[in-house]
């Protein structure tokens, strides 16, 4: 399971708001005054997300409280795959197809390549916007004591 703490800010009927912190890249590095990673984690220091998972059924939650949430290895495991792999197939298949089976010639064949890559990132976009509410039910919330 990962695991992330969160703070609860909103309680409904069935379900907590919760924000998290997220992290930089870096921290400590003496290097961080001159170093991309560190200037970039300067320019973005307050970032957080919040978003809503189902309330359990037993626990008693409160505004304020720090709470874990837990998530399925596998299901990161998939989603990035998925997130890489897809568009990459995408690249690679609409390149053989037009080149190879229908013999176009390669600069339009590279150029359609590249705009069918960017629609694959498109497309997986919209559908993890869609698929937004099933991801936040497979996080379990757990009190931390």
């Amino acid at each position: 399971m990962i695991r992330e703490v969160a703070t609860i800010t909103e309680i409904g009927a069935d379900y907590l708001l919760v924000t998290t912190e997220l992290k930089t890249g870096c921290s400590g590095c003496a290097q961080q005054t001159t170093c991309g990673a560190g200037i970039i984690s300067k320019a973005f220091s307050d970032r957080r997300a919040a978003f809503r998972v189902q309330k359990p059924d037993t626990g008693d939650f409160h505004e304020g409280q720090t709470v874990e949430l837990l998530l399925p290895e596998q299901m990161l495991t998939r989603a990035s795959l998925l997130i890489y792999g897809a568009p990459l197939l995408v690249l690679i298949l609409s390149a053989a197809t037009l080149q190879g089976l229908l013999g176009i010639n390669e600069g339009f064949s590279i150029i359609a390549s590249l705009i069918a890559f960017g629609a694959s990132f498109w497309a997986l976009k919209r559908w993890f916007k869609m698929r937004d509410l099933q991801v936040s039910q497979l996080l379990q919330v757990q009190q931390i004591h």
